[in-house]
């Protein structure tokens, strides 16, 4: 009967390796992962044999193990390395993730920027980007911005101010006045203009009867008007025609800027034998109005001599919008 030496402990293998019996004899080998070299038995380096590992290999004492590099996870093989979707398993972003081989990505929705850590998203300040964005003023909001328009305007197209007709959607003058709507604003004026001695003859129109003998030494007639213009135009611009409404034979016509022209703001160009331009030759600013009077002498040959105011109420806007 066969005597079990690696039973009986009769044998003289090393404590390093193992003891296999064999019949009549015993046998000292290696362990798994040792190779005899004379009488010892010493660690075969797997990672210096053909590729077992997918990335990195790392020996041990009888044995490796695999790692992958960063972002990603060994298979179920234990060898094969596996990308691993952070965007899935835990979304490190604060918007939106995009998983790329090995790592990820991280983008921020329309109105928000990138922080400097590429994971964190911060509000683009658009008002700061441009101070053209907004015609007048621009709000920043989380994500986005919005334009506001000062009072009597209101936002056209997202960007623009566009003056509000408040003669049209809240007319608050009184029956005896009409309303005039300018840039930003409106005011009312009276239906009927005329002051002593002057009388109402149509619209605006105003005549000095000839039988009052006061109104032998002032104009015929004045008549009223209203303009509007946007704060700080550019001059030189002409903004106002005046012209003879009636038209004598053999006289002669001439025109002049009779008052509310003592800072110089404006000249009266003849353009015809009928009629003169009014031109803006320093800008104005506004909120402001401005009363001038435009007036026409009429001369005949017999030197007959007569006149006619136009009276313009010119209201400048408080914005250049």
């Amino acid at each position: 009967k066969d005597i079990d030496e690696c039973a009986t402990g009769t044998h003289n293998c090393r404590a390093d390796q193992v003891c296999v019996n064999l019949r009549g004899s015993f046998s000292c080998q290696c362990p798994p992962g040792y190779q005899k070299r004379g009488d010892q038995c010493v660690d075969v380096d797997e990672c210096t044999l053909p590729p077992y590992c997918h990335h990195r290999c790392i020996n041990t004492p009888g044995s490796y193990h695999c790692q992958c590099n960063a972002g990603f996870q060994l298979a179920a093989n234990n060898h094969t390395c596996v990308d691993i979707n952070e965007c899935d398993a835990n979304n490190p972003c604060a918007q939106q993730c995009y998983n790329i081989l090995g790592s990820f990505i991280c983008q921020c929705n329309p109105g928000f920027e990138l922080s400097s850590d590429r994971i964190n998203c911060e509000d683009t300040d658009e008002c700061r980007t441009s101070s053209y964005i907004c015609q007048y003023q621009c709000v920043n909001e989380p994500g986005k911005f919005s334009c506001v328009c000062p009072e009597g305007y209101q936002v056209v197209g997202g960007r623009t101010c566009q003056d509000i007709n408040e003669c049209e959607t809240t007319n608050e003058c009184r029956e005896d006045e009409i309303c005039w709507n300018y840039h930003g604003g409106f005011r009312c004026y009276p239906r009927n203009p005329c002051q002593e001695p002057y009388v109402l003859t149509s619209e605006n129109r105003c005549v000095c009867p000839v039988s009052n003998a006061v109104c032998r030494e002032l104009p015929y007639s004045v008549v009223y008007k209203y303009m509007s213009i946007r704060s700080d135009r550019t001059v030189p611009s002409d903004i106002f025609q005046i012209q003879a409404t009636t038209i004598y034979p053999n006289t002669i016509n001439t025109f002049r800027i009779k008052a509310g022209n003592d800072n110089g703001e404006f000249y009266l160009r003849q353009t015809s034998a009928v009629s003169a331009m009014l031109v803006l030759v320093k800008s104005l600013s506004g909120p402001r109005e401005h009363i001038v009077d435009l007036e026409m002498l009429t001369v005949n040959s017999l030197n007959y001599r007569t006149s006619s105011v136009l009276r313009l109420t010119i209201i400048v806007g408080p914005y250049a919008f």
